[in-house]
């Protein structure tokens, strides 16, 4: 304890997980209270605490694609195969999969096809609230709605130590194989 007070590390702090969240633990982060992020093709391996922290808030996502035909895909994600999200193309729809502690996974899908060219594709959450609640997932492509679900649990803390953010690609383990192989449920 002397040595506590005399190197001024009190209170010491014996949460664990919750220590990997900035607000829970009182500290600053790197993205200082960013609220938005501009990503380009090729950024990957993007740490979690140099990323937008998408964790217990409402949240959108905005990408301007230029599809080619059968497009199949990542478009961005974030995590691997023990909690993290995906929105990419899959036959030509676009979809976002939600990983929840690899437990669970949610799976909203467009009902329309992109064609060929260049389009904006959207993702809206609405968060419900609550640490690792859930809310309803919107696609929107050229400002249309064309699909939504909902996510009954989100990570409320980290997504994992080693896992990362990618534009269009997944390099670390996946967030979702269903990109790969329709129908695997994670």
């Amino acid at each position: 304890m002397e040595e506590a007070v005399k190197y001024k590390v009190l209170p010491i702090d014996d949460r664990s997980i919750e220590r990997f969240d900035p607000i829970i633990a009182g500290r600053p982060d790197l993205m200082n209270g960013r609220t938005k992020l501009e990503l380009y093709e090729g950024a990957k391996g993007i740490p979690e605490n140099a990323f937008i922290n998408v964790k217990n808030r409402s949240l959108s996502i905005t990408a301007e694609i230029d599809v080619p035909a059968n497009a199949n895909g990542v478009i961005l994600c974030q995590g691997g195969d023990f909690g993290g999200w995906s929105l990419y193309v899959l036959n030509g729809k676009a979809f976002y999969t939600y990983n929840w502690v690899g437990l669970e996974a949610y799976t909203i899908s467009s009902n329309k096809a992109l064609s060929p060219g260049k389009h904006r594709l959207k993702f809206d959450f609405n968060y419900e609230g609550g640490r690792g609640g859930g809310g309803i997932g919107t696609i929107y492509l050229d400002e249309a709605k064309v699909g939504e679900g909902k996510i009954t649990h989100t990570n409320s803390n980290t997504f994992g130590i080693d896992e990362s953010a990618d534009v269009g690609t997944d390099e670390n383990t996946p967030v979702t194989l269903w990109w790969q192989d329709p129908g695997t449920a994670l």
